[in-house]
């Protein structure tokens, strides 16, 4: 039986425009629809994780405002608990602004806001929530602090680390010791190993002691690794509307297939499937895919 997950991270409001392609800098442009969806890459991975019939809880800050409410009741909605997502009486709920271009693709500017508040100390406070965990998933839109403290507490009770390395910033050898899945996309594999090849920054991240890594390649799937070679998955092949959440889709989908006890090749599959769905449809959180539908996408 799978174990709970548990995710510790962020929670934002997605302000999405649509445009014909992606300003240059100094331009405007009119853009077309304009909308709101519930984000943040912390809460985008608890609610995929959640549709796909995971037990989830997560670790979070959100403000005591309308977009506040809006998030927990959001995530509450897929089932998952929210029983250590902290109201801040002050700060405003973390925003991102986002632009999705015709072809599907997307900028995103993130003010972090009541993200940026959530400390090692609110993560050491939760620390029933990491008894039970099969697997404790973290991202970089909250305070270092707060990640390392979860990724010390996760090691502690033996639950798989994964870390979902967005947005790249540098990282200490110290905390990729406790990291067990290190996932990042090529852009922030590149960043995090401050090379400009892909293979030559995957053997600089496995010699700095990182145990395994795991690639999105967005069309070309997604790759394993480790100490003792590589492995690719190959993508399925969708129609793209809107890229947004779908690292996040195969993050949450790989942390449960890896929960459910699954073989890693298989977990990437899984994984692939998940982000495949999402960028077929808009928004963040309205776009990941249910158990159903990776499944039926798994055996078509």
């Amino acid at each position: 039986m799978s174990k709970p997950i548990l995710v510790v991270g962020s929670l934002n409001m997605d302000l999405v425009a649509r445009v014909a392609r992606h300003p240059r800098v100094g331009e405007t442009l009119l853009g077309g629809d304009f909308q709101t969806f519930p984000g943040g890459k912390g809460a985008n991975q608890a609610v995929a994780a959640a549709r796909l019939g995971a037990a989830v809880s997560m670790i979070g800050c959100v403000g005591s405002d309308a977009f506040g409410a809006a998030l927990l009741a959001a995530v509450e909605k897929d089932g998952v608990d929210t029983a250590f997502i902290r109201r801040h009486p002050a700060a405003a709920s973390g925003v991102a602004l986002i632009t999705v271009s015709q072809d599907g693709q997307n900028t995103i500017v993130v003010a972090a806001g009541a993200n940026g508040q959530l400390t090692a100390q609110d993560v050491l406070s939760a620390e029933a929530a990491f008894e039970d965990a099969g697997a404790v998933v973290l991202q970089l839109e909250i305070p270092l602090p707060a990640v390392e403290a979860a990724a010390r507490l996760g090691r502690k009770h033996g639950a798989m680390v994964l870390l979902n390395p967005a947005p790249a910033q540098p990282l200490s050898d110290g905390l990729l010791a406790l990291v067990d899945y290190l996932i990042p996309n090529q852009t922030e594999l590149l960043h995090l190993a401050g090379l400009s090849d892909p293979d030559q920054a995957a053997r600089a991240l496995l010699e700095r002691g990182v145990r395994n890594l795991v690639v999105t390649l967005g069309e070309q799937g997604s790759r394993w690794v480790s100490p003792v070679g590589q492995k690719d998955a190959p993508a399925f092949a969708v129609r793209a509307v809107d890229t947004v959440a779908a690292g996040d889709a195969f993050v949450g989908a790989f942390a449960v297939a890896l929960a459910e006890g699954r073989p890693v090749l298989e977990a990437l599959r899984y994984g692939n499937a998940a982000g495949a769905l999402a960028v077929t449809r808009a928004g963040a959180q309205p776009s990941l895919p249910t158990r159903i539908e990776v499944e039926k996408l798994l055996h078509s």
